[in-house]
């Protein structure tokens, strides 16, 4: 009897816009150390033993993808053009366009276009800590700031305490079958994660670190070269 191994696949949502940070292409494509933004959180994802397929969701209208050289970054990189209006839309649209490569309890990592400074050791970490989960898990950082719940003219109503408070990241990993029908099931959500809590499950929080940003506002690209910087030196 032959021991099934369920395969990892890395999903990559990448058909926003960008909006808030106000350029003319889409964030992921911004220029960060001489290449794309979105191409160094690729290459960590394309270079990592423990992923067997990287995916990349685009708009249906993208017309920055073709502009640029991805082969540096070898096969295991897919380019799937059925981006929704919403991250979820796009993650389930990538779903289903890789139905006939996956196995219902394959697992599926999505992370953020926007999250440059992805290093091995987080996926590293993520995989370890959440491979034998049943439900899966994300990388997060527990909230170390004093939160304050804001009325409508952001007066301060109270201070939230922020025992037992993360701040989530990605990668979030899922078993396929698992995330797609919570997807299916949840689409007005802002992370997968939430998808698999709306179905009444509990999702394993692994601690990350500060360095996995997300770039949103102009200032976190000069944040994220810094720390690709110090981080080759």
């Amino acid at each position: 009897m032959t021991n099934f191994k369920p395969k990892r696949f890395a999903l990559v949502p990448a058909a926003g816009i960008g909006s808030r940070m106000g350029g003319e292409r889409p964030k992921q494509y911004l220029t960060l150390l001489g290449r794309p933004l979105i191409q160094h959180s690729l290459s960590v994802l394309c270079a990592t033993p423990l992923i067997d397929k990287v995916f990349v969701v685009l708009s249906v209208a993208d017309r920055e993808w073709g502009r640029y050289d991805w082969s540096t970054l070898g096969p295991k990189l897919t380019p799937l053009f059925c981006g929704g209006a919403s991250r979820a839309d796009s993650v389930l649209g990538g779903l289903r366009a890789i139905s006939n490569q996956t196995e219902q309890s394959d697992w599926v990592l999505v992370h953020d276009a926007a999250r440059p400074c992805l290093a091995p050791w987080h996926v590293e970490k993520l995989v370890r800590e959440v491979a034998n989960e049943e439900v899966g898990g994300l990388l997060a950082v527990p909230v170390a700031d004093t939160l304050k719940l804001a009325d409508v003219q952001q007066h301060v109503i109270r201070t939230v305490p922020r025992d037992s408070l993360w701040q989530a990241q990605t990668p979030q990993m899922f078993r396929y079958v698992m995330l797609r029908r919570a997807l299916e099931a949840a689409r007005e959500v802002t992370d997968e994660a939430s998808a698999i809590e709306a179905a009444g499950l509990h999702p394993r929080l692994v601690q990350g670190d500060a360095t996995n940003l997300k770039v949103t506002y102009p200032l976190d690209l000069h944040l994220a070269e810094w720390i690709l910087r110090n981080r080759e030196e």
